[in-house]
């Protein structure tokens, strides 16, 4: 695939003392030499930019006229800028920043325009900052460089004008990622393990350590022995862990311990535990997520970041080994409940980067072990497999009201019951909870809410009061991939025999078990077929959910049906009509629409807009897509979808102060971070520069430039909307052609 990921060079010609130009925040600002005028010899200017003319008017002085002072051509280097930190951040914010939100956004209605000082003439020479882009630049860097306890930089001007694609990707590698990094041990347990969402009347930090873990029981309960202060309540984990268990939990919530390596400790010598990192989807988590770690790694991989890519997998498979399930996220509260299985796909993208490395037969080994662990006491068991079709379904187990959303988030739903009671809102919540009220239809609602839940499409019309009984296609597409890519595993790595040792055994399994490809190339077969009856609609060109309690097809178009393509499900007769047929009605200006606008339905005040619905798009929605087509060799439409996803982050990002959000609505051309949906948009409230993006979002961006090719890249750093870029590129096909005649 064409394209490239990295920034631009690394640096600017003649810029002093061979520094990077582009180096990491953190190396740029702490970097003595870099910020000391040394070009300049002895004479040093102390003024605040924009204060430098008052102070001199003030004295009676007047500056020389100089014509050429702004432009500064006869100095061979690229230019730097001499700044005062604190003052120019005051003045910029009070000039350019008229909203008063800490961005400088093209809705402020400044002057655009800062006259900064040149470092070349010790701050003699003045030049014009101009245009939004630049100015939210400025506005960021100088925030960086007060957070490094930075008085006066050197500031390379390259900085500031810097191809936005490469900005963008830049700040993704060296600064999201990290921003985003999480690892559960004494470094961060005060914190991580304090739950926003704990509702209970003494909230404190609680880690859960699951019965197969006694080491990790044994350093978190001395870790609380040790700090007191922080007054961490350690649990042990029963064996066996129930629907009863889990509801009774709720009235202590916390988190779940994850995978840990055994470490040296520099200071005292002595072996001790280290959690195994993992990236959170936002700023706002400090648990590890299920599908969004998949779709991270996407991006962690192409940003060469191969070790916490392969420590989520690990952290996988210590969930799949301990509580039996990747988890919807690793709190107590989540226990019962999955979310779309892309394990195999993930570990094999990391094998492939490892290979050749000691040990990485045995790594991918233990991933496919645990998702054929997965497979068989998740996916295809009770209550998710549908014993009619053949098909699965997120129908994950549990009692109660979902713990974790806020006490009145379902008081719309609860108040008729509690009506009929006769009881109040807290009691009627504590009776239902415990069995003492009983309300089939209740049970009903929230079996389906949580299946919402699991299937990381929280929340959509296309779910509403059916989602437990829905064989959806993106889930039996996953399944799908599960089971062609572990016989293709088996076949090809473990001369088509693995034995399955005794804590990855699971139903009649014994130790020893021997696992063949032709087992699972059978179940593949299967699924296929059954996906062809019960979920493709020919005349469509599309796929479509299954009704298992109705017995009939849905209606509802989501663009999961490219997760057909995804998976390699389809036939190319298949992924034609859908290329054909589909796309169009999912394609708008920034990409692939979650859902059509006519499937949604009219929205109101009685009927709000739902987030995984028309108009938003998704970023997991968009790279399974692009990587489907790619698939089937439908490169073009790969590329274009690609190129829309793209432009628009990057225009959001260059208009509106760096920003990168959860999720876009793709058919707003000007600001399309602005979401008008229950949950809002991740990734807004940050002050003067962004420092985490979105997890999925910041995957999408740079996974994205793989699939682009070169002549897009470049169009896309220059901000061409795809019409322009294609109308270029026929005129030039055009001229080519005159210019034969």
């Amino acid at each position: 695939m064409a394209g490239s990921s990295t920034p631009g060079p690394s640096k600017t010609r003649g810029a002093s003392d061979d520094l990077n130009v582009y180096a990491d925040a953190k190396t740029y600002y702490s970097a003595d030499d870099r910020h000391r005028n040394n070009r300049a010899g002895p004479r040093t200017r102390t003024y605040s930019q924009n204060g430098l003319l008052k102070h001199m008017e003030h004295l009676g002085l007047h500056e020389p006229y100089r014509r050429g002072s702004h432009d500064e051509s006869t100095i061979p280097h690229a230019r730097r800028f001499l700044i005062q930190v604190e003052p120019t951040l005051r003045s910029l914010q009070l000039q350019e920043d008229t909203d008063s939100n800490m961005q400088i956004t093209i809705e402020d209605s400044g002057p655009k325009v800062l006259t900064l000082r040149t470092a070349a003439s010790n701050g003699y020479n003045r030049f014009d900052i101009r245009g939004t882009y630049m100015l939210s630049n400025l506005l960021q860097e100088l925030s960086l460089a007060k957070e490094y306890g930075r008085k006066q930089i050197i500031l390379d001007e390259a900085r500031l004008n810097e191809n936005p694609v490469n900005r963008l990707s830049r700040l993704i590698k060296d600064h999201f990622w990290e921003g985003l990094t999480r690892r559960i041990d004494a470094s961060s347990i005060e914190i991580a393990a304090r739950d926003p969402k704990d509702w209970t009347d003494d909230p404190r930090p609680r880690i859960y350590v699951p019965a197969g873990a006694p080491e990790q029981y044994a350093y978190y309960t001395k870790l609380a022995e040790e700090r007191p202060e922080i007054r961490l309540d350690v649990q042990l984990l029963p064996e066996k862990i129930t629907t009863d268990l889990v509801r009774d939990m709720n009235a202590k919530p916390g988190l779940l311990a994850v995978d840990m390596e055994e470490v040296t400790d520099p200071k005292t010598g002595e072996k001790t535990l280290k959690g195994r990192p993992f990236v959170v989807p936002g700023g706002r988590f400090n648990e590890l997520y299920g599908w969004d770690s998949y779709m991270e790694s996407l991006g962690l991989l192409v940003n060469d970041k191969v070790d916490l890519a392969k420590s989520m997998v690990l952290n996988f498979c210590f969930c799949i080994k301990h509580y039996g399930k990747i988890l919807n996220a690793t709190r107590s509260y989540y226990l019962c409940r999955s979310q779309p299985p892309f394990l195999t796909d993930m570990a094999l993208r990391v094998f492939d980067k490892i290979r050749h490395e000691p040990g990485a037969k045995d790594f991918l080994k233990t991933a496919i072990l645990a998702a054929i662990k997965e497979y068989h006491s998740v996916w295809v068991a009770e209550p998710r497999l549908d014993p009619v079709t053949g098909l699965s379904r997120y129908r994950p187990e549990g009692r109660g009201i979902p713990p974790e959303t806020e006490a009145g988030h379902f008081v719309h739903i609860l108040e008729p019951y509690i009506e009929k009671h006769g009881v109040t809102f807290d009691e009627f919540v504590d009776g239902y909870n415990n069995g003492r009220i009983v309300e089939p239809e209740l049970d009903n609602y929230f079996m389906h809410d949580r299946a919402v839940r699991e299937s990381g499409h929280d929340t959509t019309y296309r779910f509403e009061g059916v989602c437990a009984d829905l064989a959806t296609i993106d889930l039996n597409s996953l399944l799908f991939k599960y089971e062609t890519d572990i016989a293709r595993t088996i076949r090809n790595l473990f001369n088509d025999k693995l034995e399955v040792p005794a804590e990855y055994c699971v139903g009649d399994m014994k130790p020893g078990h021997i696992e063949s490809s032709a087992v699972w190339d059978r179940r593949a077969k299967r699924r296929k077929l059954a996906i062809d009856k019960y979920l493709w609609n020919e005349q469509e060109g599309m796929y479509f959910d299954y009704d298992t309690a109705k017995r009939e097809r849905c209606t509802y178009e989501s663009a999961t049906t490219f997760w057909a393509l995804w998976a390699g499900v389809s036939s190319p007769k298949q992924a034609a009509a859908m290329v054909t047929k589909a796309l169009p009605r999912f394609e708008a200006f920034g990409g692939l629409l979650s859902g059509t606008k006519e499937s949604r339905g009219e929205i109101g005040i009685e009927r709000p807009n739902r987030q995984w619905d028309y108009p938003y798009g998704w970023a997991p929605q968009q790279m399974l897509a692009w990587t489907g087509l790619f698939r089937y060799s439908f490169t073009d439409e790969a590329e274009r979808l690609a190129y829309k996803w793209l432009f628009m982050i990057t225009k959001a990002f260059v208009d509106f102060n760096g920003v990168v959000v959860e999720k876009y609505d793709v058919t707003r051309p000007i600001d399309p971070h602005r979401v008008d949906a229950e949950y809002g948009n991740q990734g807004l409230d940050f002050k003067g520069v962004a420092k985490e993006g979105f997890g999925w979002v910041n995957a999408s961006y740079i996974y994205g430039l793989q699939i682009v090719n070169a002549h897009m890249r470049r169009a896309l750093g220059t901000l061409t909307p795809y019409e322009t870029f294609v109308r270029a590129l026929e005129e030039n096909r055009a001229k080519a052609l005159a210019e034969l005649v």
